[in-house]
């Protein structure tokens, strides 16, 4: 019984580090936090973010001039969480939401979606591996043709099986890496 409970204990200890990873990194995008960023993902981590595939301190370097130049204040929410540990591996599902009050007006742009994540532990420390962000909804129509067409190339979004977030191992398409558009 002894052994059973320290498993338990272990699980729940590493299932509450990958969440507050998966809020932090959202954290780290609302205050414009490069280094909080960093430290979510592992050096070779790729992240496939529809109209950004490549690494996360990359990301961040694309991501944070289009968050200041577009919007004059916004939050990232996570919600919906599941996590399945698998060793030194985690398979993940976040669920999130966007909203952000547009420079141009007093416009609400807001987006719902999903992270699958695939984390794993290298010297004793979470970190994101490889993501697909994937986009479930949009509202005030800010998403372009361009931006649409770039998140339906991250994975199968799908109400059964064949949704991306039943991949094991979670890849990143090589293809894809590199890709840079602008909002």
């Amino acid at each position: 019984m002894e052994a059973e409970l320290e498993r338990m204990i272990r699980e729940l200890h590493d299932k509450q580090a990958i969440r507050e990873l998966i809020c932090n990194f959202v954290r780290a995008l609302d205050r414009q936090d490069r280094e909080l960023m960093l430290r979510c993902f592992h050096p070779d981590a790729l992240d496939d973010h529809g109209m950004f595939v490549g690494a996360g301190a990359d990301f961040f370097d694309w991501t944070d001039p289009s968050h200041l130049h577009l919007f004059r204040s916004h939050q990232h929410h996570v919600t919906n969480h599941v996590c399945a540990l698998d060793g030194d591996v985690a398979h993940c599902e976040t669920y999130w939401l966007f909203a952000g009050m547009t420079k141009d007006g007093d416009h609400l742009a807001n987006y719902g979606g999903r992270y699958v994540d695939r984390l794993e532990r290298r010297g004793g420390e979470w970190r994101i591996a490889a993501r697909k962000c994937l986009l479930e909804w949009w509202g005030e129509g800010m998403v372009s043709q361009a931006a649409a067409a770039a998140y339906a190339a991250v994975g199968q979004v799908a109400r059964d099986r064949s949704d991306c977030s039943y991949d094991r191992p979670l890849v990143v398409d090589p293809a894809r890496v590199g890709l840079r558009l602008s909002f």
